[in-house]
């Protein structure tokens, strides 16, 4: 059984908050109680992504930045089973491995987007796709995102094409609370559940400052204190909620409590079950949503967009709050007027987890080349920002963001075989992703148009490999 079908199948024990150790468990286990199991007690939407069988490959005598180390000259990366099973530079060859020359190439581990709304803002853009904010409700926990991804979404195969292997899909950010998100491997499926990630932790989307009071000015919140009393409310209740079920789970008498959607997922976030990911742009805000996560006592895995990251980088740093953000989009409201170019860098040498996304169906195919002007602008203004730190901002810190850090993002033995041939070094404007391996699986290469995935929707209106 997969780890997320093990967490889900434990019932709401884990989203509501857990009873004491010496307390009895009344929820049946999954795995005897068969379909006499109540629809809350069984295993919600879980991943049914298999991984493809693929045969052992051997990257060799290329550039390697693991995301865990130093640049490696002249290495080989080996990949077997969805694995990578050596990386160095004296590695054995599994028999029957297919041979990839890297001469003058460069490796890197799956690159991943903490922060995408592809497949909820679906191409080609009409209302019809427009399914990533519920704006009815300041506060919409109870909605998912994977139940408004298309998978035929034309913007995937241009993803994969730039390098990406996972990404977190989010809801929009209109509300204050807009629902959970959904970690899925960058890869052609039929449906949302054959990409979603097994075994990842599912993320809840808020949002500060001026969208939800924009959205909401006629009906509340107007205001930015208006928006923290919205906040503490839903957690309020969501503490309430969680008592509920854990009294019952206590004492095993009677019915359980009536089920709310919003509250599940809230009473997730206080048990740290569920991951919190905040759009948030001003230093002064996140100040104030650390306090609100220190009221109700859970952390803030990730705050997004945080063009002002860099005045309360100390603060992230302590509270080993990640910052996801841009290399230089702002300007284009007043909370976003304050930023600058050196916002990563200066994150980085202060300690606090940094990582650069996207939020753009364009920046997701050049995630790489965001990295590099982050880099390269920490660099000229004199901060000891690496090549090592800034591939680490685009693969092994979005993974730890998402809860994923022990499976991918790095280049390691053991870990998930995420890699990504560069036709040159990957911090240049002209390098392009030739090979993706997704899990194993080579999902794209550049030279093979029978490994250019195109959806569905775009058949008979495009060629494969043209302008990709």
């Amino acid at each position: 059984m997969m780890r997320f079908e093990r967490a889900a199948a434990a019932g709401l024990a884990l989203l509501l908050g857990c009873a004491t150790s010496a307390a009895p468990d009344p929820t049946p286990d999954p795995a005897q109680a068969g379909d006499t199991l109540q629809s809350w007690q069984r295993p919600q939407y879980a991943s049914t992504y298999e991984r493809h069988e693929s045969a052992p490959v051997v990257i060799r005598n290329a550039t390697v930045l693991t995301a865990a180390g130093p640049e490696l000259q002249g290495a080989s990366v080996v990949i077997a089973n969805g694995e990578i099973v050596a990386v160095g530079t004296d590695v054995a060859t599994p028999a029957g491995a297919t041979i990839i020359e890297g001469q003058g190439k460069w490796v890197t581990p799956g690159l991943i987007d903490t922060h995408s709304h592809i497949g909820v803002y679906a191409s080609p853009g009409t209302a019809a796709e427009s399914d990533g904010n519920e704006a009815t409700s300041p506060v919409t926990a109870e909605v998912w995102a994977e139940h408004s991804i298309w998978p035929q979404d034309p913007q995937i195969p241009l993803a994969i094409a730039g390098g990406i292997t996972v990404a977190q899909i989010l809801p929009g950010s209109a509300n204050l609370i807009g629902g959970r998100s959904a970690t899925i491997r960058m890869i052609p499926a039929r449906t949302v559940q054959e990409m979603k990630y097994p075994g990842a932790p599912y993320g809840m989307k808020m949002a500060c400052g001026e969208n939800p009071k924009r959205v909401y000015r006629s009906r509340g919140p107007s205001t930015r204190m208006g928006n923290m009393a919205g906040y503490r409310e839903a957690f309020i209740g969501a503490a309430d909620y969680r008592d509920t079920w854990d009294k019952w789970r206590r004492e095993g008498n009677g019915s359980p409590p009536d089920r709310d959607l919003s509250k599940e997922t809230l009473a997730g976030v206080l048990s740290g079950e569920i991951l919190v990911h905040n759009h948030c742009y001003r230093g002064d805000e996140m100040a104030q949503m650390l306090d609100l996560a220190k009221e109700f006592g859970f952390t803030i895995r990730s705050f997004h967009h945080a063009v002002e990251a860099y005045k309360v980088r100390d603060l992230l740093a302590e509270a080993g709050t990640a910052a996801s953000v841009w290399a230089d989009w702002w300007g284009f409201k007043m909370e976003s007027y304050d930023g600058i170019p050196q916002n990563a860098a200066l994150l980085e040498t202060a300690g606090a987890r940094t990582i650069i996304h996207s939020d753009d169906a364009g920046g997701i195919q050049r995630l790489n080349q965001e990295a590099a002007k982050a880099l390269y602008a920490g660099q000229q203004a004199g901060l000891a920002v690496t090549r090592e730190d800034a591939i680490r901002w685009i693969t092994a810190n979005p993974a730890w963001a998402l809860g994923l850090e022990d499976e991918t993002g790095t280049l390691e033995v053991g870990k998930h075989a995420d890699v990504v041939l560069w036709s040159g070094d990957p911090f240049s404007a002209y390098a392009k992703a030739e090979k993706v391996f997704n899990d194993g699986w080579l999902v794209f290469d550049r030279d093979d148009p029978a490994h250019q995935p195109a959806t569905d929707f775009n058949l008979g209106q495009s060629v494969p490999g043209v302008g990709q």
